[in-house]
């Protein structure tokens, strides 16, 4: 199996929109989800992403707060699962309840081991 780093790309305040019983139905959805996914032994992590943080920009390491896009879209959050290939991870990714609630992409990256990390 392999590493997949899943970022999920929503606009960032699309889940503030949603009525509170959406809301929590929306909630139930990601657990049964991320259930399966553990039962199925492919989920290594996932959590959602805080809205504020910082940019390092360049070799002077230089910081502003950020991120931000030209868009209102941001990364939510991501899942670092395990998959047979990628066709394997974007299926597990079509899988998510995101699709059904909001707007949202996920962005499917193949994790590439170095040697000597982890």
């Amino acid at each position: 199996m392999k590493e997949f780093l899943l970022l999920i790309r929503q606009d960032a305040d699309a889940l503030d929109n949603l009525p509170p019983e959406d809301l929590r139905h929306h909630a139930r959805k990601f657990a049964a989800y991320i259930g399966s996914l553990m039962k199925e032994g492919k989920l290594k992590s996932a959590q959602p992403l805080e809205s504020g943080g910082r940019v390092v920009i360049g070799r002077n390491g230089v910081t502003r707060d950020g991120p931000f896009n030209e868009s209102k879209e941001v990364v939510a959050g991501y899942f670092l699962i395990l998959a047979d290939d990628i066709e394997d991870a974007v299926r597990v990714a079509r899988a998510n309840p995101v699709f059904q609630d909001i707007e949202a992409m996920i962005e499917v990256r193949p994790i590439r081991k170095m040697e000597g990390i982890n």
